[in-house]
């Protein structure tokens, strides 16, 4: 900490003597004809061949990261509503780069045209109503038909018909770590408080609620494919954000506050471990975890599992020193395979009623054993007193 506020110190005393010969410099105007920092039309030429440079190196650059690091974004979208999304945001991926290339271009090559000239005045102008228009009227429809656009595939995505046939599931975010909870056959969710947090009851159900008496909690999401999952989200601590990647699904969980979101499955888990970009990433990370396993086992270290695509959801707020980590894995059934799963599942009612009657013999055993060391110690001060 003192190297650093060393090093600030200088630094900033370093700023304070060009600031005083600046000072200096100022104080000395028309006191001497050095005119060399003033550019020549040499200069002015370097510079303007610099500007293309630049423009050549961000064309390039920017071919280069496309060809890169392009095949790393998701691919495929799991989810119904994943492809309006997809859509709207290649449209504005697409604008974008062509409107950057236009406009970069122009901006380097006019720096090169009308870049100083000894002797060589610029055109002033006060105002140009037709080419304001043209620069305001552009932009303006383009950027209207996008939030227009937007707003359509937003309403389409965000709308959840009460009468609709979906299946309700809340997302429980906790500092670091994901819960479902379903709602059963009932298909509602019974009420929560966190004040009613307690034993194997950690999301603070009210289990006196009749809508309680058929929930599952889980820390494994499954959801059955073609049919729209109506999700509840609550956050036991701070801001969390639920965000499906794969699905193009993401709501903030606000503490104390109740948000939504629906989506529809349409690709199983085993779908999309199918796709042939999924088959080669997969492959791809499996390589490079061998050849890491290699150097790891050679220290004598554990060699890493091999990797296998699942979906997963994730907090996509930093909400702490283990965000990085909150994560849970979803997986994507089919209709059978779900129902099937779903029959499995222990009731939350039950797992609570099997929790206290546990708990109960341990209490009654912790009291007979006060007791007795009560009696005896009863009887040692009968001894001491006769």
């Amino acid at each position: 900490m003192t190297s650093l506020l060393v090093i600030i110190v200088l630094v900033l005393l370093a700023v304070a003597l060009w600031q005083l010969t600046k000072i200096f410099d100022l104080t000395q105007v028309g006191s001497n004809s050095d005119t060399s920092e003033v550019a020549t039309d040499d200069d002015n030429n370097v510079q303007g061949y610099i500007m293309f440079a630049f423009l050549a190196f961000l064309y390039i650059f920017t071919i280069y990261g496309l060809f890169k690091w392009g095949p790393l974004v998701l691919h495929t979208p799991a989810s119904e509503h994943g492809l309006d999304v997809d859509n709207l945001m290649n449209i504005t991926w697409v604008l974008i780069f062509i409107v950057q290339a236009i406009t970069q271009a122009l901006l380097h090559y006019f720096a090169f045209k009308y870049k100083g000239k000894k002797d060589q005045k610029a055109l002033y102008f006060a105002d140009n109503n037709k080419l304001e228009a043209v620069w305001s009227v552009i932009p303006a429809v383009v950027l209207a038909g996008l939030i227009l656009y937007g707003l359509y595939a937003w309403t389409n995505i965000m709308f959840v018909d009460e009468d609709e046939d979906t299946i309700v599931i809340e997302l429980y975010a906790q500092q670091f770590n994901w819960k479902a909870r379903y709602s059963g056959t009932d298909n509602v969710l019974g009420k929560a408080n966190v004040r009613l947090i307690e034993g194997v009851n950690s999301l603070g159900v009210d289990m006196s609620d009749p809508y309680s008496q058929d929930d599952i909690v889980v820390t494994e999401l499954h959801i059955p494919k073609g049919k729209k999952i109506h999700f509840k989200m609550r956050s036991q601590d701070v801001l969390h954000s639920a965000y499906f990647p794969h699905f193009r699904a993401q709501m903030n969980c606000v503490p104390g506050m109740v948000t939504e979101f629906a989506f529809t499955p349409i690709l199983t888990t085993a779908e999309y471990r199918e796709l042939p970009y999924m088959i080669e990433k997969v492959a791809h990370i499996n390589d490079l975890r061998a050849k890491k396993s290699v150097e790891l086992v050679a220290k004598g270290e554990t060699a890493l599992d091999p990797y296998t695509f699942d979906y997963l959801l994730l907090c996509n707020k930093i909400c702490g020193a283990s965000h990085y980590n909150m994560q849970m894995k979803v997986i994507v059934d089919t209709p059978e395979d779900y129902k099937k799963w779903v029959s499995e599942q222990a009731l939350l009612v039950n797992q609570v009623k099997e929790a206290k009657a546990s708990a109960a013999p341990a209490v009654d055993g912790a009291v007979k054993q006060d007791s007795t060391k009560v009696g005896d110690s009863t009887a040692v001060v009968k001894i001491a007193m006769k």
